[in-house]
This record gives structure tokens, C-alpha cells and sequence, in this order.
């Protein structure tokens, strides 16, 4: 089973989005090096960067997948990267993984689990489209589903695209991705485009001096789920 089982679209880039996305990879590129320089080489950038299909508006999405001193990222954000604008520890339901991040700006943010994270969790990020530092340094795109659940696979010309609906079997086989895992992903967006819901059960804006494991401790007294979740791990 392969595309020509499914009504696909042809995206083709003109220079302008070529431009653009080569504008976002160098900014990720710029500062998943400062991470691979202390020692964090399994950072990923993933979403629209890790596919191609970028838009003005496109986030740059650095993502640890590991728990990591973020005293020692904020030293990296202020001294190699321009400082940053805010700092955000966020759930997006009762028992999911709590991420903090950093942004640099308002569409570039460094993220970190603040808890081990569960393999579903982990498949979140392949679903979206990833890559290392090294496929951006090559100029490679991966293929993944965007939050419109649409699939996007790469071409030379841009991008071939279809909805993940039509065909989920197909898309988790182009992505490379457990079904079962895009279909929950497919599950999820679907309900918050329903509901109008953003899709975030906890959000706390670090103040100050307040730090994430300030946060994170808020968190864990408030809410008996994660307590279940961190006694079980």
C-alpha cells in the first residue's frame, strides 16, 4: 500500500518558502549546536521545521528528550543565544508528561521533560515529524502529520500531502510511526477541534525567581494523578 492508494495533493515551493524554511532550520540548527556543545546531542527539532511545510508563523520547536538541569539551559539561552522572553512549565492533561520550556522568543522555544518520560509520550514527537542536528546540517526533511491531521511526506519539488484520516495505516507506515500511537494523536487534535479546547490542562508562567522544580512540586501536591504516575515509574 503506497500513496497511489489515496487522493494526495502536490504542494510545490516557490523560492520564497524555500527561503523561509531555510531561515527557521538555521535558527534551530544555531541552537541545537549550543545544546550538542554541553553535551545534549539527542535534542530534536520537530513539527513544520522537521517536515518543510513552514509558514510565517511556524513555530522552531527544540525538544530534550531527557530530564535535564534547566539552570544549565538558561545559561545556554543567555550566554550563546540571545537570552529569552519567558519561561513556561506545561501539562496538557491530569496524568501526561510535564514539559517545561523556554522561549527565546515568541516562535522559538527550547523543551524538556521535567519527568521521565512513557513511550507513548516519546512517539508524540515522531508523529509530528523529528530530526537531529545532523539532518538539518544535510538539508533532510521527514516525513510526519501536521495538527490540521493532514500527512505531509517530502519531495524534492515540497511536499506531497493527504489527510491521515483517510488512510491512518498508510500514514504510520510513511511516518514510521506506531498506528496505534497516531491514531490517539488523530483522537486527540480531532476532540480539541471540536470542543475548541487548546488542549492544555496546566500552564504556569514562571515569575522571577520561581524556578521549574518549584513548579513542578506545585503540580505534584495539587494533582493525585501524577502523584499515581510518578509512584508507579
Amino acid at each position: 500500500m503506497g500513496l497511489e492508494s489515496v487522493a494526495y495533493r502536490k504542494v510545490v515551493y516557490d523560492g520564497a518558502r524555500w527561503e523561509l524554511l531555510s531561515m527557521k532550520r538555521e535558527r534551530a540548527i544555531v541552537i541545537m549546536s549550543a545544546l550538542h556543545s554541553k553535551g545534549m546531542t539527542d535534542a530534536i527539532a520537530y513539527g513544520s521545521v522537521a517536515r518543510g511545510d513552514v509558514r510565517p508563523e511556524s513555530d522552531v520547536d527544540v525538544f530534550i528528550p531527557h530530564i535535564v538541569n534547566p539552570e544549565l539551559l538558561q545559561v545556554i539561552a543567555e550566554s550563546e543565544l540571545g537570552g529569552y522572553t519567558r519561561r513556561m512549565v506545561v501539562q496538557a492533561t491530569p496524568g501526561y508528561v510535564v514539559k517545561g520550556y523556554i522561549y527565546l522568543d515568541e516562535l522559538t522555544s527550547i523543551s524538556f521533560p521535567l519527568i521521565e518520560m512513557l513511550p507513548s509520550e516519546h512517539e508524540f514527537y515522531t508523529v509530528a515529524g523529528k530530526i537531529e542536528l545532523g539532518g538539518l546540517l544535510s538539508e533532510r526533511r521527514v516525513p510526519g502529520m501536521n495538527k490540521s491531521l493532514t500527512v505531509v511526506v517530502p519531495v524534492d519539488e515540497g511536499h506531497l500531502e493527504f489527510p491521515a484520516e483517510s488512510s491512518p495505516d498508510l500514514a504510520a507506515k510513511l511516518i514510521g510511526c506506531d498506528p496505534r500511537a497516531l491514531r490517539e494523536r488523530i483522537r486527540v487534535l480531532r476532540r480539541r477541534q471540536e470542543h475548541g479546547r487548546t488542549g492544555i490542562y496546566r500552564e504556569i508562567i514562571l515569575e522571577g525567581d520561581q524556578s521549574f522544580s518549584w513548579a513542578l512540586k506545585r503540580l505534584i501536591e495539587e494533582n493525585p494523578v501524577l502523584r499515581r504516575r510518578l509512584r508507579s515509574t
